[in-house]
This record gives structure tokens, C-alpha cells and sequence, in this order.
């Protein structure tokens, strides 16, 4: 009978032993999957995480190129709205300039700097014009007091008159150049030539 004590004791401990691997079989295949779903989810957010990165990368990428093409296409514009600007002006300098050359003209200076001289009363002045209008000196002097003088003056490029009295402290300026100025600034503000 002590043999089938031990047979007995000795299958006790192999169930015993069977049903403790079967349980940590269990244990280690329930832990598996867990580590297993644990490493799912963190490579989910992992991938999620890399992919939000990416792509607010290729935005932000994105953004600079529009932002620089932006930029350089309004550069463009700027020098093209510039450069219609100055050759809208240049013509209309070379215009002005065969004005200068005709019956009209004279009339217009003589018109103009009688429209200065009533500013005057008769004061003296000193009128400037430019260096080809000093033949209708004694014209325009004649408009303005008696010791009013005609001088040249290099800055009138294109035509008309200018005139200063001292005792009034005013200068009055009737030029074509401060006319073609005074445009080229209306011109800029009102023609549409924005850049956006």
C-alpha cells in the first residue's frame, strides 16, 4: 500500500503541477495580449503623434512657399506698377517739353505769372523761369513790381514760372515740373495700380 500512497501522492502533485502550468500558461498568454494591445495602442499613438508632425511640417512648408511666392510676386508687381509709372511720366515730360516749344505755351507763362503777380500786388519779386524762357523776360517783369528781376533757375527742367517776394515771405510756384509732381502723386494714389 505505500506505493499507492506515493502513486497517489505523486499524481496529486502531477495534477497539481499540470493544472499550475495550465494556469500560468494562461497567465503568460492573458499577458501577452496585453503587452500586446499596450504596444498596439502606443504605436497607434506613436503613429498618430509622427503623422499630426508630418503634417504640420508640410503646412508650415507649405505656408513659407506661399508666403515667399506671395512675396516675390508682389515684388513683381511693385516693380511693374513702378515701371508703367515712370514711363506713363516719361512721356508725359516728353510732351510737356514739345509743349514748351509752342505759341500756346508762351500764352499759358504769360497767364501764369499773371495769376502769381496779383498774388503780389505789385510787389517785388524775384521771378524764376527756366534758362530758354529768359526772352519773355521783360514780358513777365512787367507784370510785377518795378524792381522785380527774371532769374533762370536750373531746377525748372521743364517749363512755367516760380516767384518769391521777400517782404511777403511766399513763394508761388506755377511750373510745369511741380504740375507734372503734383500729378505723378495723384496718379499713384488713383490709378489702380495697386499691389496686393
Amino acid at each position: 500500500m505505500p506505493k499507492n500512497k506515493t502513486d497517489n501522492f505523486l499524481k496529486a502533485i502531477k495534477r497539481y503541477a499540470g493544472a499550475q502550468k495550465r494556469a500560468l500558461a494562461g497567465e503568460v498568454k492573458q499577458l501577452k495580449t496585453e503587452r500586446l494591445k499596450e504596444a498596439e495602442a502606443k504605436a497607434k499613438q506613436d503613429s498618430e503623434r509622427m503623422k499630426r508632425e508630418k503634417l504640420a511640417e508640410a503646412r508650415s512648408r507649405q505656408a513659407a512657399a506661399i508666403a515667399s511666392q506671395t512675396q516675390t510676386g508682389q515684388k513683381e508687381l511693385f516693380v511693374a506698377r513702378s515701371e508703367m509709372t515712370e514711363e506713363v511720366f516719361r512721356l508725359a515730360a516728353e510732351k510737356l517739353a514739345a509743349y514748351t516749344k509752342t505759341g500756346a505755351y508762351r500764352q499759358k507763362l504769360a497767364e501764369s505769372a499773371r495769376e502769381i503777380a496779383k498774388l503780389f500786388a505789385g510787389k517785388d519779386c524775384v521771378i524764376y523761369v527756366n534758362e530758354r524762357d529768359l526772352d519773355a523776360a521783360q514780358e513777365l517783369k512787367a507784370l510785377f513790381g518795378e524792381n522785380s528781376e527774371v532769374k533762370a533757375d536750373k531746377a525748372i527742367l521743364l517749363g512755367g514760372v516760380k516767384a518769391y517776394c521777400e517782404s511777403m515771405g511766399i513763394i508761388a510756384d506755377e511750373t510745369l515740373d511741380s504740375k507734372l509732381s503734383a500729378q505723378r502723386e495723384w496718379f499713384v494714389e488713383n490709378a489702380a495700380l495697386s499691389v496686393l
